[in-house]
């Protein structure tokens, strides 16, 4: 049973950083692209960022320059490092896997990319 388990959420200020991780279990990470999405209350889920099986990455501009997503494949895990946060960050935060073998990113982070979805951390960032 391929499942997605979100850790690292939370509250903290603008300007802080925090690091998200998603772990999977039934299956291995290592051939699949992993994004990372977010949705804030009242608004569409949007991608943030994404990683290729071979390191490649891609983030949507809001994001470029602050986050960072890389992957750990001994430990089956993605992680989204999130420095500089600002309130506009403040969302659910999702990671999926494309659950086609070897699939890029392509240079985008669509959610219709992605077949298995975790269910999500909090994020708030409030002064």
């Amino acid at each position: 049973q391929v499942q997605l388990v979100e850790s690292g959420g939370g509250l903290v200020q603008p300007g802080a950083s925090l690091r998200l991780t998603c772990a999977a279990s039934g299956f291995t990470l290592d051939n699949f692209a992993v994004g990372w999405f977010r949705q804030a209350p009242g608004k569409e889920r949007e991608g943030v960022a994404c990683i290729s099986p071979s390191d490649g990455v891609f983030y949507v501009d809001a994001v470029k320059g602050r986050f960072t997503i890389s992957r750990d494949n001994s430990k089956n895990t993605v992680y989204l490092q999130m420095n500089s946060l600002k309130p506009e960050d403040t969302a659910v935060y999702y990671c999926a896997v494309n659950g086609g073998y070897r699939a890029m990113c392509y240079g985008r982070v669509t959610w219709s990319d992605y077949d298995y979805w975790g269910r999500g951390t909090q994020v708030t960032v409030s002064s």
